[in-house]
């Protein structure tokens, strides 16, 4: 049953059962942290995960992925919906930095943030994974144990899996899956491309290294 439905007997000012998603715990406030990291421009993955724990164990997940609506301006559980956003929009933006939070401060609920941050850094990005792969053959024991390798390995390997997309150009994918391209997602095309292209650029070679190559021929 939908929860409007299930709500629809409960009379303004009554309380909320604790189970409701529109149920709001004594000590939650809006600027609560739930990440261990604020989200930056190459982080999006990792702290979309925590925050989508966080969301689900507080059962308000369904206020961020569509799947609870507003109510009618006349339901009686309108104010409590936008309560409950209110609080989720504030735990989203506190677990920003302040450009990110800038450019999301004109989305009217916790479902357009969600979105929009999605739509800029939640895409498969191919400049990410080969960054991954460049940071795996890299990557050395360096007197650490057996289990803290292989768990940094681990975590390289999947966040791999979880970003790398098919192959397939970005010319490809302005032209065929966005023919006219929101906003959000030209931010992360032009993104990508730029991230492509710092990762590609060579590096100039030190003093150091100069005079070391030239003393063998």
């Amino acid at each position: 049953m939908a929860p409007e439905n299930s709500e629809k007997s409960k009379a303004d000012g009554e309380a909320i059962d604790h189970q409701s998603p529109y149920y709001i715990h004594a000590s939650d406030y809006p600027k609560q942290l739930h990440v261990n990291d604020v989200l930056r421009d190459n982080n999006y993955n990792d702290w979309a995960q925590e925050m989508t724990n966080f969301l689900f164990a507080k059962n308000k997940i369904g206020f961020v992925d569509g799947s609870i609506k507003k109510p009618k301006s006349n339901s009686t559980l309108c104010m409590p919906w936008m309560r409950a956003d209110a609080m989720i929009k504030g735990w989203l933006t506190t677990t920003m930095e302040n450009d990110i939070r800038n450019s999301v401060k004109c989305n009217n609920t916790a479902c357009e943030i969600w979105t929009n941050l999605q739509e800029r850094f939640g895409k498969k990005s191919a400049p990410r994974a080969y960054e991954l792969k460049q940071s795996l053959t890299v990557t050395q024991q360096d007197g650490t144990s057996v289990t803290a390798y292989f768990t940094k390995l681990k975590g390289l390997w999947d966040e791999i899996e979880s970003v790398l997309p098919p192959l397939i150009s970005l010319v490809m994918v302005v032209c065929a899956e966005y023919p006219t391209p929101n906003l959000n997602v030209a931010f992360h095309l032009v993104y990508e491309d730029e991230q492509q292209r710092q990762i590609t650029i060579p590096r100039k070679p030190s003093k150091e290294a100069a005079a070391f190559q030239a003393s063998f021929p």
